[in-house]
């Protein structure tokens, strides 16, 4: 495969450049998120790793770009983005949605080009094969939307109290809802690599059990982390999760 990586790709953010690196972890964010979560990262895992955060459309140097509403529109950009960086064993990590989105690129990559990571670390996430019995909020009215995202406990207050801040951040949130809440499973070969699952202790928005059932979507091994911390643990546990996590990848 030939790799062009050094021309500008607005979608993947590499914090700290490395091209002798051995690999790379492409990490996704949460709904929400930028690629900003992840510019402290290869500070903390091993040197032979370069860390590839993805950008979103409607954040960081995508602001110009309209956020995605459909999975599979997201998964295909994705895709095309990443596949110059593909020429190097790589490893996917995603928390909460793009748990979700990594996995689906994975399943794509695995289906389209028989190309596989060699590790899909899940965070905060349910499997895809678990419903979502919480009723959809991407289309509720404003109040309504934001005393969610309240709840949910990802968005500074600082932000849901400043209504300028809200009013640039509610499209970008009501799209990645979307992608999640209209998002329709459908069975496939499980995939090829190992999955790793992170979650949070006391998470509300996820089980042990639903993270355990991840065990279904892999011919390989499975290995469940639990942390202490709420949904977005990954923060507030973030030195436990990146000390873990630079074990997996030291050995690739």
């Amino acid at each position: 495969m030939k790799t062009n990586t050094s021309s500008y790709n607005s979608w993947v953010i590499c914090p700290k450049p490395n091209p002798v690196a051995a690999s790379r972890l492409f990490c996704f964010p949460y709904a929400g998120g930028s690629s900003f979560i992840f510019r402290t990262w290869p500070n903390y895992l091993p040197a032979s790793v370069e860390v590839c955060a993805i950008e979103l459309p409607g954040r960081g140097r995508q602001i110009q770009l309209a956020p995605l509403q459909k999975m599979e529109p997201l998964v295909d950009a994705i895709t095309s983005a990443i596949y110059p960086y593909l020429d190097k064993p790589f490893a996917f990590l995603g928390h909460s949605m793009g748990g979700l989105v990594s996995f689906e690129v994975a399943r794509f990559l695995q289906k389209q080009y028989d190309i596989h990571p060699v590790h899909l670390f899940i965070s905060g996430r349910r499997p895809p094969h678990i419903p979502n019995l919480h009723p959809p909020i991407h289309n509720l009215p404003e109040p309504a939307f934001i005393e969610e995202l309240r709840h949910l406990n990802g968005t500074p207050s600082t932000v849901l109290e400043n209504s300028e801040l809200m009013q640039l951040f509610l499209p970008i949130l009501r799209a990645d809802f979307a992608v999640l809440e209209t998002y329709i499973y459908t069975p496939e070969l499980p995939l090829e690599c190992p999955i790793t699952v992170f979650g949070g202790l006391q998470d509300s928005e996820v089980s042990g059990d639903e993270l355990q059932a991840w065990r279904e979507q892999t011919k390989a091994d499975f290995n469940l982390h639990m942390f202490p911390g709420d949904h977005f643990f990954l923060h507030s546990a973030q030195s436990l999760v990146l000390e873990q996590l630079a074990k997996y990848l030291s050995g690739i």
